[in-house]
Parts: C-alpha cells; sequence; structure tokens
C-alpha cells in the first residue's frame, strides 16, 4: 500500500478532506465514477495507471465511503465502483476545479459563458460527439425527477445558464457577461418550433443548474411545452464535463445543445453558441438528417 502522509490538523475541514481526496488519481477516479466508469478495467483503460495503483486507490475510497463496492458478476465475482452520496457530494468540488482551469489556465481569467471556437475548452465539448449519457434521472419542475434522454428517436438537449420570470432575479452584470444573454429566447424559439422536432422525431429538454421552482415559474410565464430539468446538484454536468462559469455564487453551464440518439448516443454537438436561432436551426438539420440514416 502506498505511504499517505496523514494532515493533522483535526479542526480544519479543508485539510481533513485532502486526507481522503488530496491524491490527484483520486479525483480523477471520482470524475471518471461520475461519467459512467464503473469496472476496473474500464477506469485502468481511461486513467492509464497501472493495475496496482488503481486497486489501492480504490480501496482508499471505498473505505472513507466515497465509492460502494457492488457485485455485477457472480462466476468469477467481479465488482464495480460507483459513487456513494458522499461521492457525489464532491462533484461540485469537480466542476469548480475545471472552471478554475478553463478560465485561469486554458483561458485569460476572464468570466465569460462561451468560449473561442479553437479553444481546448470547446475542443473537449466537441469530443462528446460519439460518446454515451450515463443514465441519471435530474429533478423536474413539477417536484418528479425525469431522464435528460427522451424515449423517442432523438433528444435535443440544449443547456443554457439560466432564465427567470422576473427580471430582478438576474444576478448583478448579467448583460455584461459574454454569451449570457438570450436564454429566454432560446427556450421560446424552441417552442416555437416545437411541432418540427416532434415531427422529425426529436423530443426537446431544456437543463439549466437553477432551481425547479425557477424553472418552473419561467416555464409557465413563457407557456413552454416541453420538461426543463435541474442540474442543480451538477450531476450531468460532471458526468459530460460541461464547461461552466460562476454568477451569483452559482456553477452555471454555459450555452450549448447535443443532439442525442435513443441508444443515449451524442449524434451532435454545437458549441460554442453565437446565433441562438441558427443554432435551433442547426439542431433540427441534425435530426433530420440523422432520422434520414438511421
Amino acid at each position: 500500500m502506498a505511504q499517505r502522509t496523514h494532515l493533522g490538523d483535526a479542526d480544519c475541514a479543508i485539510a481533513q478532506a485532502l486526507d481522503v481526496v488530496g491524491d490527484w488519481w483520486t479525483l480523477l477516479i471520482v470524475r471518471d465514477a461520475a461519467r459512467g466508469l464503473h469496472r476496473f478495467d474500464a477506469l485502468q483503460r481511461e486513467l492509464g495507471m497501472s493495475r496496482k495503483v488503481l486497486a489501492e486507490r480504490l480501496k482508499l475510497l471505498v473505505e472513507a465511503g466515497v465509492l460502494s463496492r457492488e457485485p455485477y458478476q457472480e462466476r468469477p465475482v467481479r465488482h464495480e465502483y460507483r459513487l456513494t452520496p458522499r461521492g457525489r457530494g464532491l462533484l461540485p468540488v469537480l466542476v469548480a476545479l475545471q472552471d478554475w482551469g478553463d478560465t485561469w489556465i486554458l483561458g485569460e481569467g476572464e468570466m465569460t459563458a462561451t468560449a473561442d471556437e479553437a479553444s481546448r475548452e470547446a475542443e473537449r465539448v466537441h469530443a462528446l460527439r460519439g460518446t454515451r449519457v450515463p443514465p441519471l434521472l435530474l429533478p423536474d419542475r413539477f417536484g418528479g425527477t425525469g431522464d435528460p434522454v427522451a424515449d423517442t428517436p432523438f433528444t435535443v438537449l440544449y443547456f443554457f445558464p439560466g432564465a427567470y420570470a422576473r427580471a430582478e432575479s438576474y444576478p448583478p452584470g448579467w448583460a455584461g457577461i459574454p454569451g449570457a444573454k438570450g436564454c429566454t429566447f432560446e427556450s421560446c424559439t424552441y417552442r416555437d418550433q416545437l411541432a418540427e422536432f416532434t415531427a422529425a422525431g426529436a423530443t426537446v429538454h431544456g437543463v439549466s443548474t437553477q432551481r425547479p421552482d425557477e424553472q418552473r415559474e419561467f416555464a409557465e410565464q413563457e407557456r413552454l411545452r416541453f420538461p426543463l430539468l435541474s442540474d442543480a446538484d451538477l450531476a450531468l454536468t460532471a458526468a459530460l464535463r460541461l464547461p461552466t462559469f460562476r454568477a451569483a455564487g452559482v456553477s452555471r453551464i454555459k450555452r450549448l445543445t447535443l443532439v442525442i440518439d435513443r441508444d443515449r448516443t451524442v449524434r451532435e454537438v454545437i458549441y460554442p453558441i453565437r446565433d441562438i436561432e441558427a443554432s435551433v436551426r442547426t439542431a433540427l438539420t441534425a435530426v433530420r438528417a440523422a432520422a434520414s440514416t438511421a
């Protein structure tokens, strides 16, 4: 077993947390578990670490209650590793680290709700094409939960920073954040073209990190006829490594759109979005093109 240095500050929650997840391999394992990689071989292939080191880190995370070890095969017995509630509590930490890296390492240190087309952030988002959206449920505005991927041939999943029924609900300086404006217009554009998406075999879902009650108030005001889902706990954001920015103390998803098939595979990625109307047309064109080859 690898030697670990235990941090002695018993009263500092930061030190105590780092005693569990201070190793960089450990956080990468949590990242990939959030992405839907649960089995030893899949984690080993993705991370490229030695089997010995991976086994040590998995054992540590199970002992710390961050992962649970669950059997999925009897002969021979094999296990997979899934995030516990304690482990899911680390997702905002991962999203904050990614946001910091996008802003200060890959970016120019400026708050923005968009990205340059040639940026490494945009490259990471476009790499979602061909990957699968892991199964999970998000709160909806009616007090229930919903799967981001519908049981229809295609799902158009548009992510937006935030839309509110009342102007005073927007964070201070919202209009000055590049890419933040336009969420109401985007939602209403999908509303007005919903029949065309339905005819093409697609369900439209909107996702933001707002609370369900905020989404409900907005949807009722704008008479939206499709689901809005809340990723306030950042489960989907962490699973797909979506780009975020922080405003008014809240992590918010940058504006982007995914076209996903019934098998949960991402068929098209639209990011960054400079022209909202054009992005909706691009999504509809992508659905029709995918339907024609299905």
